[in-house]
């Protein structure tokens, strides 16, 4: 391994300096370690710059990198998922947020970095969903890509609005609610789970639907093959618009009429795993349960 990309906010004293040990700690197994263009000023107005850092924009650094670093939280994580995706790029998270749940590593854990270089690590592989906006008439206006989840909702206003679940074009249930959240397995210890969904192992291939604060007693998460073509259409006559939201980012307006498509992803997520540390035991050391 020769090209290895380090991410984070640089502009952040304590994520700079953790930045920098494990730049130290990497950088006698590296030829480079690429380093995004943006934060070039900031580090070399901190001194922090490293014999090996090569600076390069966003696109190119995910192309070339053979694998990406990534310190911070799992928001950070999702944001790095996204661009390395369509790179096939691998990606090993070290936790500097609250929960990290997507990470691999503890700032206290650096050593472990080594496996990386010596082959004693492995690939977790991990799906990703694909959410289209369709117009009444059938055109596409809006295309994106979730690790964790696509959501419609209201928007800021806490109001209950209308929504049509299908599956293909089997209606399955019409929605009283806040919003809906549809998941992967890796977005179902998320929003999905702080909106009552089920936790669910990343190995398995489906989708969590889980309606948010439905005004319903008989509305309850649902849990679909990932073959499922989940179609959600606002049906809402109050809102002027309900939003899609993906991954807490990439939001977008949904009018009356409106589809929301969601199917799985030709694209995958591959997580760099350095512990042996099962799905089940970083639940219970996250304190999700």
């Amino acid at each position: 391994m020769k090209k290895v990309a380090l991410i984070t906010n640089f502009n952040i004293s304590e994520k700079l300096s953790a930045a920098m040990r494990v730049a130290d700690r990497i950088l006698p197994r590296v030829e480079t370690v690429l380093v995004p263009l943006a934060y070039k000023e900031r580090i070399m107005r901190s001194k922090n710059h490293r014999q090996g850092f090569r600076y390069l924009a966003p696109e190119a650094l995910y192309a070339e990198a053979e694998l990406a670093i990534v310190l911070g939280g799992d928001g950070a994580m999702l944001d790095a998922a996204r661009q390395a995706a369509s790179a096939d790029l691998p990606i090993l998270g070290i936790n500097m947020g609250r929960v990290g749940y997507m990470t691999e590593l503890e700032l206290n854990e650096l050593a472990l970095l080594d496996k990386v270089f010596e082959g004693a690590c492995r690939l977790d592989e991990r799906a990703m969903l694909r959410a289209e906006v369709r117009s009444e008439s059938g055109q596409s206006r809006f295309c994106a890509y979730a690790l964790n989840e696509a959501a419609i909702t209201g928007g800021s206003a806490a109001r209950i609005v209308d929504l049509q679940l299908s599956d293909g074009d089997e209606l399955i249930y019409t929605y009283r609610a806040d919003g809906l959240v549809i998941a992967t397995p890796t977005g179902s210890t998320a929003y999905s789970l702080s909106a009552g969904g089920p936790i669910v192992d990343p190995k398995l291939s489906c989708f969590c639907v889980t309606p948010i604060c439905p005004h319903s007693l008989s509305a309850r998460p649902l849990v679909f093959p990932d073959t499922a073509e989940l179609r959600v259409r606002n049906i809402c006559v109050r809102e002027k618009a309900l939003h899609l939201t993906v991954d807490g980012r990439a939001s977008f307006d949904l009018y009356y009429g409106d589809t929301v498509v969601v199917t799985r992803s030709d694209r995958k997520i591959h997580l760099l795993r350095v512990k042996e540390e099962s799905f089940y035991s970083k639940i219970r050391t996250k304190k999700f349960v």
